[in-house]
């Protein structure tokens, strides 16, 4: 692992009034850059070839508008962590966001011990996101006291409606979803699966099994400043997926049609804004300290930044609870975060994830204060 005093040295090369924001060209790349640009900061952008466009042609800054004002064209995302890549950020005073993407595409084992760089955020802290990792969300969740579907150790365990989620055959980093309500059902769903190539034997082993939560679905989008010792919420949002989506817009009768020819995808295609009722927002709250606290006690600084909590509303009584079934422990992925009220109560304004990171790491620079924020 990357260590700490690696990090403060490369930060003690910088130029802190020429701090340039860099971003993976993925996921949640441009809400970044805005942000940084937002708060007066330079914005790199690292994008495969094939899939530059959108960061070095339609958003590149020009002419007094748009927000990516460099991109290093890589021929493959992995080559980020080639020395002379990274030399070339480091000589530009990079202070790099991670994302889903980033975690993805760059591989965790080159994050900790490649990516010579400060990453906003607790770099160790990254791989338990994974459920096949020591001191998982599962773990920091059953700790820490948050509430979350109960997980099946095998199939013979089945007792109720599950959700079976297995890595993909072609992209692994993506996850292939079935149902089962039974012991047999997993086995007939599974081996039809892996006949049809969707996963493999060896993804089912990884596979986790882990009890249908049936509620309304919402995304705590929360912040915690390092600076400040402060737990903030920035939004709310929901998920679209494709073809789920498509599938529950039809009437039950087509539903049913429907699926002897398609089988249900989940992947996400999108989000979309929601509120909560403000009597939900206490336990809204707690959940998120709950989770500061546990993180800071296993994976030391603890959750600095952008974090989440993907969560379902299931009924009481006395009232609603929210399950939590995934956690996102870097920036959430939802540009639509800034359309919710929730970071308004306390700034007089909506802020962008994006925002809220380069105004953190503003505050740090002013307050000498930069290494507190990065890992």
């Amino acid at each position: 692992m990357i260590s700490q005093e690696e990090i403060k040295a490369v930060l003690g090369e910088y130029d802190q009034n020429k701090v340039t924001i860099g971003v993976l060209g993925s996921h949640s790349a441009l809400d970044i850059c805005r942000g940084a640009k937002d708060m007066g900061f330079r914005t790199l952008v690292v994008c495969q070839k094939g899939r530059e466009q959108t960061y070095d042609r339609y958003y590149r800054t020009a002419n007094s508008v748009g927000i990516v004002d460099q991109t290093l064209i890589l021929d493959k995302f992995t080559d980020i962590t080639q020395e002379s890549v990274q030399r070339e950020m480091r000589e530009q005073n990079v202070i790099f966001i991670p994302h889903r993407s980033f975690e993805v595409y760059v591989g965790f084992d080159q994050i900790e011990n490649e990516f010579l760089l400060p990453l906003f955020g607790t770099r160790s802290i990254l791989r338990a996101e994974e459920r096949d990792a020591p001191r998982n969300q599962y773990y920091l969740m059953q700790k820490g006291g948050i509430p979350y579907p109960r997980v099946y150790n095998s199939p013979e365990e089945i007792d109720r409606l599950v959700l079976v989620k297995a890595p993909e055959a072609q992209r692994t980093y993506e996850r292939a979803f079935f149902f089962a309500s039974s012991t047999d059902e997993f086995y007939t769903s599974s081996e039809q699966m892996i006949q049809a190539g969707k996963i493999t034997k060896e993804g089912l082993k990884k596979a986790v099994i882990e009890e249908f939560v049936m509620g309304t679905q919402s995304n705590f989008n929360y912040f915690y400043s390092i600076l400040d010792q402060r737990l903030e919420l920035l939004g709310t949002d929901t998920r679209r997926q494709t073809n789920l989506d498509g599938i529950l817009r039809l009437p039950a009768s087509q539903q049913l049609e429907a699926l002897k020819h398609i089988d249900v995808k989940a992947i996400e295609a999108g989000h979309i804004a929601c509120t909560v009722k403000e009597s939900l927002l206490e336990q809204i709250f707690d959940l998120g300290e709950k989770f500061v606290r546990i993180a800071r006690q296993e994976y030391p600084p603890g959750i600095i930044g952008p974090f989440a909590l993907q969560s379902a509303f299931i009924p009481g009584p006395p009232s609603e609870k929210a399950i939590v079934f995934d956690i996102s422990m870097r920036v959430q992925g939802s540009p639509g975060t800034m359309f919710t009220p929730y970071s308004g109560y306390y700034y007089g304004e909506s802020l962008s994830v994006g925002k809220r990171v380069a105004m953190e790491l503003r505050k740090a620079i002013q307050q000498n204060r930069l290494e507190e924020t990065v890992t």
